[in-house]
């Protein structure tokens, strides 16, 4: 799924996972879509964001 990265939060989408290419502090969210899986889940803790793309650290 491509997916493109706003330079602004996507509203009411809260993400506090720091290590993602789309976080922005506050615990923003900047992709313009996400994606959770799979299917057939059924309780929170069987789901997963597909769209958690691990940030480039340039160092």
């Amino acid at each position: 799924m491509s997916v493109k990265k706003m330079d602004k939060p996507n509203d009411g989408i809260k993400c506090i996972v720091n290590t993602c290419e789309y976080y922005m502090n506050g615990d923003h969210c900047t992709a313009e879509k996400i994606n959770v899986e799979p299917r057939n889940a059924n309780q929170s803790d069987e789901t997963d964001c597909a769209t958690f793309a691990p940030k480039d650290h340039a160092y």
